[in-house]
């Protein structure tokens, strides 16, 4: 018998506890300006994975689309040949080209020379 006086008193603290801590958080949140999100709020998305709000969230999928166009440009100017059905970088164009841009760089030097 004496097991449902303790059980009943360490229920009754515990949910003193329970309502001095609620009390506590809704201080806490007043004084502060605090705003705490719900759980469902706080369950990752996959178009936020950061949670952040409106303008922020547009200014980064911007960033990133713009970034993304960026890189398809710079990957549209390697050269690629297909090999074995892998793509590979085609390494003889590439010497090519800096045999060209060294070319071109040498003219543009003795120019600049002859101007001078």
């Amino acid at each position: 018998m004496s097991w449902v006086v303790l059980l009943c008193f360490s229920l009754l603290v515990f949910f003193l506890f329970v309502f001095l801590f609620r009390k506590f958080v809704g201080y806490m949140k007043k004084e502060q300006n605090l705003q705490i999100e719900s759980f469902k709020d706080m369950m990752i998305d996959k178009d936020n994975p950061v949670g952040l709000y409106g303008e922020e969230l547009e200014k980064l999928k911007e960033q990133q689309k713009e970034a993304q166009r960026h890189l398809n440009e710079v990957i549209s100017k390697i050269p690629v040949i297909q090999k074995d059905g892998r793509f590979q970088i085609d390494e003889e164009a590439i010497r090519q080209r800096r045999a060209a841009a060294l070319e071109n760089e040498a003219r543009n030097g003795a120019a600049n020379k002859d101007t001078v």
